[in-house]
């Protein structure tokens, strides 16, 4: 297990943290679907529509882009057809400002059921041999976006919805972690999908901040 740790210029030392995020699952008569919470402190969702509809836009730092500071996409190690649950998750490529990381994660209903969607991904740091490493993921705002919580939506076939996820890769930022991969799922209990971390300014981690499943991008 490879770990590193980096507090303020050249200090180091582990921290004990634990991944955390609040899930359940919810069964509806006549379609099948996942439910989780919003994390404690969290904004409830409003009210259910269909996959059509959005949220207002809100002044906000920079926006995911395909800028210089972009990277290439990350490959998953783990591919194949639509899972059984119906829902599949992907990430896009890695955007940097100021010290903070950024990823747009991507859910889509690739099944022939719709789902009720209404949480936030599940999101775990691997080391190199596959191993969970312990970095905080909390479901809230980041300098890259604001969370307005997770919309309830009736997803349905051939659909997507969004999140944001974004951590800070500088000692400015506290104690470091240096991770491999990331596996991510629609929610927790879903089939997961593992995408490696490249280079070493993107796979020191301090902690996550992720906003919940919407229809349009965290802004």
């Amino acid at each position: 297990m490879k770990m590193r740790t980096t507090t303020g210029r050249g200090m180091r030392g582990p921290i004990p943290a634990a991944a955390l995020v609040l899930a359940g699952t919810l069964a509806l008569a006549g379609c099948s679907g996942f439910l989780v919470p919003a994390g404690e402190g969290e904004p409830g969702p409003g009210p259910s529509h269909t996959s059509a509809g959005g949220a207002a836009a809100t002044p906000s730092p920079p926006a995911l882009a395909t800028g210089p500071d972009a990277r290439p996409a990350p490959t998953p190690t783990t591919t194949g057809g639509c899972p059984a649950s119906g829902l599949v998750v992907d990430m896009g490529p890695v955007e940097a400002a100021l010290g903070h990381r950024a990823v747009g994660l991507t859910l889509t209903n690739c099944g022939g059921e719709p789902h009720r969607v209404n949480g936030y991904p599940s999101v775990q740091a691997l080391d190199e041999n596959g191993d969970a490493l312990p970095v905080k993921v909390n479901p809230g705002s980041s300098y890259f976006g604001n969370d307005k919580g997770p919309e309830e939506v009736m997803l349905a076939p051939g659909k997507t919805m969004r999140s944001l996820l974004v951590w800070v890769s500088t000692p400015t930022g506290g104690d470091l972690i240096e991770g491999d991969a990331l596996e991510i799922a629609p929610a927790p209990g879903l089939e997961p999908r593992t995408f490696p971390l490249e280079g070493s300014d993107v796979r020191l981690l301090d902690e996550f901040n992720m906003t919940g499943w919407r229809t349009v991008t965290p802004e």
